[in-house]
């Protein structure tokens, strides 16, 4: 009888431990990868102390925070990024994503932000229009969408014929540096990029003619239009309660393009 007793006893231990157990899984946090250029300030990147920074970043955690989930951090080399999603590593990709021609490749977020793609040069380089840039040395970054346009016939191919040599860089901080020092004459980049790693410089400035438009947006896999429709709900949400905007006023190279609630 005590023998039956002890097993009944341990069979409703268990059945409480394993109800507890389904208790605490279902009230475990949906974990959200965040992919993102390691080196695309002032949309993502890493500062020296290890923390990520940068408005990609900050609206990302914003979105997490607004939807009770838990935010993680994937880095990468930007070259690797369709690499890191179809291996599920992330659950996305947000970092200054073009959107124009890639359109049937992901599933997409709404656009958040406008671009342009432009050129930048030193001021006293002697370059004021694209057709100086004939004969001269100009850099890009690899798998972005200034590298497409000027590889693309319909786009800037004929322009880049006219370049002594294309330039193509793992991030535009290199370029930069690059520049900087005289090894290239002109960097294809993103206005906004542009603008942040000019900042606090007269040295530099862009061509007023541009190479094209663009909008960003956050690309997921194709078959995730369920985690696209709530992270569209949030960022709607974001725009509602201002921390969008706010989030902007941080970034004021990228605050007059933001194009969520417009």
């Amino acid at each position: 009888m005590k023998k039956g007793i002890a097993l009944l006893l341990a069979s409703v231990m268990l059945l409480s431990l394993a109800g507890c157990g389904g208790a605490a899984a279902t009230s475990e946090k949906r974990v959200f990868k965040h992919g993102f250029d390691l080196d695309y300030p002032p949309y993502s990147y890493i500062n020296e102390d290890g923390t990520m920074g940068g408005f990609d970043v900050e609206l990302a955690q914003a979105v997490c925070e607004h939807l009770g989930w838990e935010y993680q951090a994937v880095p990468f080399n930007w070259d690797a990024k369709d690499a890191e999603l179809n291996a599920g590593s992330c659950d996305c990709i947000w970092s200054g994503f073009t959107i124009n021609g890639r359109e049937d490749d992901y599933t997409w977020s709404k656009p958040y932000s406008d671009n342009t793609q432009m050129i930048m040069v030193k001021k006293d380089s002697g370059i004021k229009t694209l057709k100086d840039l004939a004969g001269k040395t100009v850099g890009v970054q690899t798998a972005t969408s200034a590298y497409d346009l000027l590889n693309d016939e319909e786009g800037q191919a004929e322009l880049c014929k006219s370049f002594a040599s294309l330039e193509v860089y793992e991030t535009y901080t290199i370029a930069f540096n690059d520049l900087k020092a005289g090894a290239i004459d002109a960097i294809a980049i993103d206005v906004t990029s542009g603008q942040f790693l000019m900042s606090g410089s007269e040295e530099y400035t862009f061509l007023d003619e541009m190479l094209g438009s663009e909008q960003y947006a956050i690309g997921f896999r194709k078959e995730d239009t369920e985690l696209r429709d709530t992270v569209n709900k949030a960022l709607d949400d974001l725009v509602a309660d201002g921390t969008y905007a706010k989030i902007g006023e941080k970034y004021p190279e990228i605050k007059d393009f933001l194009c969520l609630g417009k």
